[in-house]
């Protein structure tokens, strides 16, 4: 994914570890910075099925899910379920703040449950299902904000920030290069693609990474500082209206374990837990009037509450 996605190294591990922690992304940053081109180098590296949507004012649920379609067979009227472009592997939901809220939420029991139901009918979806939602943080007119219970169902927020002047240098090079077809001097190299089943059983050896009582302590206190923060910080109280679901420790435990993996270790340390706390908990917390005023981000909170709990020995 680096040959193609230059100077965002760390977006990269994030969706590596959004496709291995079987959970859905939100990638949220200024137009231009790779966001869509990073979700389609991904896909282009599996040997799967990836489905853009490109959410729009207009947009309709069944324009996601599928609908009943009346057919004729031998003579007689048939309704027939014609599958929506949410039923593939790699789901890119571009600008999803673009579309009203009812069909946000036609993406709900999709991302929970795997499945969807249309005319009474429950339709599994693939085995191998992850959406990537993309938006942008500062162009509001026209947009809907995605509702807390939608947020909450995406394992990380990731923000994504303008690259490094040598990597943008590259990039001007990349894209340079990507102007010449192939054949013609153009790159030509084959595509490694890599097959679910080996996303599988990198599921399964994450699942077997050991997590200490002490691990598990810390990753609840964390998520217990953001329901209860005057007991960690009294500033702190002044800036959470309301903290984390128990979404947001299973996420927490899930990206932990994931990262020890990449890492090559068979357990998880408190530097695990760390290194993923800002993607699992900044959207999963509503920070109050105070820390709006102040121009305080979720992220500046999340910093405090990794200060304020103890880390295990």
């Amino acid at each position: 994914m680096e040959t193609s996605i230059v100077g965002q190294r760390e977006l990269i591990r994030q969706m590596i570890i959004g496709l291995l922690g079987n959970g859905h992304l939100l990638l949220e940053s200024l137009p231009g910075l790779a966001k869509t081109r990073a979700v389609k180098s991904m896909a282009k590296h599996l040997d799967t099925q990836m489905r853009r949507i490109q959410f729009t004012p207009d947009l309709l649920p069944s324009d996601i899910t599928g609908t009943e379609v009346l057919h004729q067979q031998g003579g007689q009227n048939i309704f027939q379920f014609q599958p929506g472009p949410i039923f593939g592997n790699v789901i890119l939901a571009d600008e999803i703040n673009r579309a009203p809220a009812k069909v946000q939420s036609a993406l709900l029991e999709a991302m929970e449950e795997r499945q969807i139901t249309v005319a009474g009918t429950t339709h599994a979806m693939p085995d191998l299902f992850i959406v990537m939602a993309t938006q942008n943080p500062i162009e509001q007119e026209g947009t809907y904000p995605l509702p807390e219970a939608q947020l909450d169902r995406f394992l990380m927020k990731v923000l994504v920030d303008y690259p490094d002047k040598e990597s943008e240098i590259s990039v001007l090079d990349l894209v340079r290069s990507e102007e010449v077809p192939a054949g013609v001097g153009g790159p030509s190299a084959p595509v490694v693609k890599i097959a679910p089943e080996h996303v599988f059983e990198a599921r399964k050896q994450i699942h077997a990474i050991h997590v200490a009582p002490a691990i598990k302590q810390y990753v609840i206190g964390i998520i217990d500082a953001t329901r209860h923060p005057a007991a960690y910080d009294k500033d702190l109280a002044t800036l959470i209206q309301i903290g984390s679901s128990p979404r947001g420790g299973i996420a927490l435990d899930r990206t932990a374990r994931v990262n020890a993996w990449l890492e090559g270790r068979d357990h998880v340390t408190p530097d695990d837990v760390r290194a993923t706390a800002h993607a699992v908990l900044r959207h999963r917390l509503i920070l109050s009037y105070d820390a709006g005023a102040e121009g305080i981000e979720a992220d500046t909170v999340i910093d405090t509450i990794l200060e304020r709990v103890a880390v295990p020995a």
